[in-house]
């Protein structure tokens, strides 16, 4: 390993080494030592830092951040940890490079040096205040249609709900499964209604522990007896993840939702829907105005084989009204990004042909919730 790191620091008047790959990455990515010296940086690392990599050797991480920046506290945590650590958001704002932000991950190099091992992925203000302000605008774009959705969509509920559970006396007790789904479903539509009636009250609502793999084998078994049968829904779970903070019915919705959507641009065979979920415990985000950090640990991504969603519209795919469906409204996912930001959370997209994938970031229960 001691090798390793000389061919790094060497790596850039080299053609050959184990700098070549790193010097070819996008991304910057920064050798330090035990002290935070600078011992390599590659040339996207020059780029973000806006220094050539000899002046960069005589310089530690206090000469090229703020005094007060949470990546030394980042550096410290995964040296303590021994394991690397990430947060998103992370603000690298100098005099000097302005106004950024960046997603870090620091790694430790197993060696007696000490070494630390960061990458950078910038991220740019509008990126993030436009996450902030995702879910107000969600709100104040959608308080104007609730009245009247929850007037057409009330009635003709109370009227499936009741012919459900007329069906259901005419059956035998080990047949009613379906009846008593679909009035559970009925239900928690009707509250879900009730609360897109005062969608520009942000009051908080009551937060349980929850378990998420019930919410998404409730949401699977929802989509396998409607709009997804006969797609394969694949679950990949952490079977040791602790609950989520946040209400039960309102999580079912966001999951129905993102399962439906990647159930409408599965392709007409071989369509496969993939819920995972993980525990990432160095993961942090910088939640609020007030800029203060949070831990979400909680990560659950629902992935399809789908035709993708168009790059022009990825920037705006959680504003309202926004869709790729003919027939389709454009607030299913708006909807979702008000859930997910109410419950503190963070959704992302990302999409290519052939793939999409929606990440959410979650907190776990606190004792508070119990």
């Amino acid at each position: 390993m001691a090798g390793i790191l000389q061919q790094l620091r060497t790596a850039p008047y080299e053609p050959t080494g184990s700098g070549t790959i790193a010097n070819a990455l996008p991304m910057p990515i920064m050798l330090l030592s035990s002290k935070q010296e600078v011992l390599y940086a590659n040339p996207a690392a020059e780029q973000f830092f806006d220094t050539g990599l000899t002046i960069l050797r005589k310089q530690t991480l206090s000469d090229l951040l703020a005094q007060h920046s949470p990546l030394f506290q980042l550096v410290e945590q995964a040296a303590a940890r021994n394991a690397s650590a990430a947060e998103r958001d992370i603000d690298l704002s100098t005099p000097r490079h302005g106004e950024r932000v960046a997603d870090v991950t620091v790694t430790p190099v197993p060696d007696p040096e000490g070494a630390m091992l960061l990458t950078f992925q910038e991220r740019s203000l509008a990126q993030r205040m436009d996450r902030q302000l995702m879910s107000r605008s969600a709100v104040r774009s959608m308080h104007g249609m609730a009245a009247v959705l929850a007037h057409e969509i009330k009635n003709p509920l109370a009227g499936i709900r009741g012919a459900a559970q007329l069906i259901e006396e005419a059956l035998a007790p080990d047949e009613r499964e379906m009846t008593q789904l679909i009035i559970a479903e009925s239900d928690r539509i009707r509250t879900l209604i009730d609360r897109m009636e005062s969608f520009g009250d942000t009051r908080a609502f009551a937060r349980h522990p929850v378990n998420i793999h019930e919410v998404l084998d409730r949401v699977r078994k929802v989509a396998e007896s409607g709009f997804a049968r006969g797609v394969t829904i694949i679950e990949n779970f952490d079977p040791s993840l602790p609950p989520v903070s946040g209400d039960r019915d309102q999580l079912i919705q966001v999951f129905l939702n993102l399962v439906r959507n990647a159930s409408d641009a599965l392709p007409e065979a071989g369509g496969e829907i993939t819920l995972t979920t993980g525990y990432r415990p160095g993961v942090k985000f910088g939640a609020g105005l007030a800029g203060e950090r949070v831990s979400l640990p909680l990560e659950v991504t629902v992935r399809d084989n789908g035709s993708g969603v168009p790059q022009d519209l990825m920037p705006h795919i959680f504003d309202p009204f926004v869709t790729t469906k003919v027939r389709g409204s454009g607030l299913g996912l708006a909807l979702v990004a008000k859930i997910v930001g109410d419950h503190g959370g963070v959704i992302e997209c990302d999409s290519v042909p052939g793939r999409t994938m929606f990440r959410v970031l979650l907190p776990k229960a606190r004792a508070e919730d119990i």
